[in-house]
């Protein structure tokens, strides 16, 4: 735990024990909540990267311990968490529920080929000091381009990460789809660092990492840390510092212990502290007008009047016609709206491109690349539809929060947006289309029955006029066969172009419901978390406002002995209240 950490977690124990004197369980149940985030802290690190790019090995070398699977053959199809444990686990993640298993079946389920379909991943528990303090890393499959559906879940885990690692090999420059990559990763997460792996397997990777480094430079500055998984493993098994420092992963664990981990622990303490100083500015106030009220008994009615106005502002703070709470109503119904007319826009957007693939080919010839790229399209679609979401629930938060906030004196807290990773692959693409082309056998069949009508129509027509067309009759009804099966053909064509069509949108009908839904739901969730959170504040300042009232009319009606005597008394707590502040400021910076 950090130095700031664990200052935050004795002022939250010292701000408890003022919660339970001064009568305070509104405001003890956030600070519990504070105390115990602090208690658990968890920072996830996505390790993102192209396939074969060592991203496995690379997580394996910082723990030590080979708990991904590294295949020369087969790569990553499912995320892997490694994370701290008393003892080494390895723990199934599926639709279900969470399951055990063999820590040498990892293998079975998070690699191409042999995965279950109901599997989402795999958690791996093991005793390691850098996971200690909440570290996990997240080992992801392989990006295979931007247009990929694997590159869509990455980034949508990229979304939810407090930091990532870009894993890049030595074995040639960034390439575009890399770097347009971590441009986007860069807008969905503050903490990006681009790590150069395989070192130690490409003797020119200095020349290459100076490629890298003007690349980053231009399009998105970060970075960039040369290491060997390699060596650094051969340091761990001989407890080698020096073959350690030269696989360049002492800049790595310290980057990840003290900015990454450094900086969730801080984020965390700072909140807590945070709290703990609104807990005081309510109990100063509180005392203040107890004090006010003693000090002067004739200004007493009015530090009464002040009170009661406050208290009436309170209680409006509290209705659904407060303009904080009317902000988040409109804010949430027009939110919806323009998600889903978003989400809808792109969509046909995406119906359109498929309409012109469509027509510019035969659907039998390329249906077999025409369904992995609208998963992929979709999925790309999506997460950039998620992401505006993201970005507007958050801006939505804050415009209630401003609305809030001279009443409240609080911070606003991070809004919780749900993961979207399941839906940057959604699944259910089922369709009966009959795309095959017409066999050989069935082809002669139609030419053979559009000849033999078309000779013997000529042959009737040509007896009936007293004319024998004899070889000439069998020479129509061959041209006629022709053109029979050129047509049918071509009606076979737009057939199978129409089945493919209604597939296609059959697929995005159903995308556009199940994102539709979620991101309403998601929406309903962000009001709920923000209506919730501003009026337990509003009950909170209710409660310091009604106590500060009841001190200040009894302090009207007190004698003067008695008045001197409380007098000391609120200037002892006001005293010991202030103390409490001054370090919660102090710990704040």
């Amino acid at each position: 735990m950090t130095e700031s950490a664990s200052q935050a977690v004795a002022l939250v124990d010292l701000g408890l024990q003022a919660c339970t004197a001064y009568d305070r369980p509104d405001a003890a149940a956030r600070l519990a909540a504070a105390r115990t985030a602090l208690a658990d802290p968890v920072t996830h690190v996505v390790v993102a990267g192209e396939f074969k790019q060592g991203k496995s090995s690379l997580v394996n070398a910082l723990v030590g311990a080979n708990v991904c699977t590294v295949d020369d053959d087969v790569a990553t199809a499912l995320p892997t968490y490694v994370r701290h444990g008393e003892k080494p686990e390895a723990i199934l993640l599926a639709d279900t529920g969470r399951d055990p298993i063999p820590l040498a079946d990892v293998g079975k389920y998070v690699v191409e080929g042999t995965r279950e379909a109901r599997v989402t991943g795999v958690e791996v528990r093991i005793p390691r000091k850098l996971l200690a303090g909440g570290l996990v890393l997240v080992d992801t499959p392989g990006v295979g381009g931007l247009s990929s559906p694997h590159a869509a879940a990455s980034l949508a885990a990229v979304s939810m990460a407090d930091a990532v690692i870009f894993v890049t090999g030595a074995a040639q420059e960034l390439t575009g789809s890399e770097v347009e990559f971590l441009r986007r990763a860069r807008a969905l997460c503050e903490v990006v660092i681009c790590v150069l792996t395989k070192t130690d397997f490409y003797p020119a990777w200095r020349r290459v990492r100076e490629l890298d480094e003007q690349h980053l430079a231009e399009h998105c500055p970060m970075p960039l840390l040369p290491v060997s998984s390699a060596l650094r493993s051969r340091a761990i098994k001989v407890n080698d510092a020096a073959l350690n420092a030269e696989s360049g992963f002492t800049e790595l664990v310290a980057f990840l212990t003290e900015r990454i981990g450094g900086s969730a622990a801080d984020r965390l303490a700072a909140g807590a502290v945070a709290e703990v100083a609104g807990l005081c500015d309510q109990l100063d106030a509180h005392f203040s007008a107890e004090r006010a009220a003693l000090a002067d008994p004739a200004a007493a009615q009015r530090v009464v009047a002040e009170l009661t106005a406050a208290k009436a502002q309170v209680e409006a703070l509290k209705s659904a016609a407060a303009k904080w709470n009317q902000t988040l109503t409109d804010g949430v119904s027009d939110l919806m709206a323009d998600i889903d007319h978003d989400l809808r826009t792109r969509v046909r957007a995406v119906l359109a491109e498929a309409d012109t693939e469509i027509e510019a080919a035969d659907p039998a010839d390329t249906w077999p690349e025409m369904e992995p790229w609208l998963r992929s399209r979709l999925a790309d679609e999506l997460l950039t539809n998620y992401d505006l979401l993201r970005v507007r629930a958050t801006e939505l938060s804050e415009r209630v929060g401003t609305h809030f906030l001279q009443a409240s004196g609080g911070l606003l807290e991070r809004l919780a947006v749900d993961d979207p990773a399941r839906l940057a692959t959604v699944d259910g693409f089922e369709h009966k289309i009959d795309l095959a082309r017409m066999r050989v056998a069935k082809q002669a069949m139609v030419a053979l029955k559009n000849a033999y009508g078309g000779a013997l129509m000529f042959i009737i027509l040509g007896s009936l006029v007293g004319v024998s067309l004899g070889p000439i009759g069998i020479g129509i009804g061959l041209v006629m066969g022709h053109r029979g099966l050129r047509e049918e053909k071509k009606r076979q064509l737009q057939r199978r172009r129409a089945e493919a069509r209604n597939a296609v949108r059959r697929y995005c009908d159903e995308v556009t419901f199940v994102a539709g839904k979620d991101s309403r739901d998601t929406l309903r969730r962000v009001q709920r978390q923000l209506r919730d959170h501003y009026s337990g504040l509003a009950e909170e300042l209710n409660r310091s406002n009604a106590q500060a009232l009841a001190s200040a009319s009894e302090a009207a009606t007190r004698g003067r002995s008695d008045r001197d005597q409380r007098l000391k008394d609120v200037d002892a707590e006001l005293a010991r209240v202030r103390r409490l502040r001054e370090r919660a400021l102090a710990v704040l910076g």
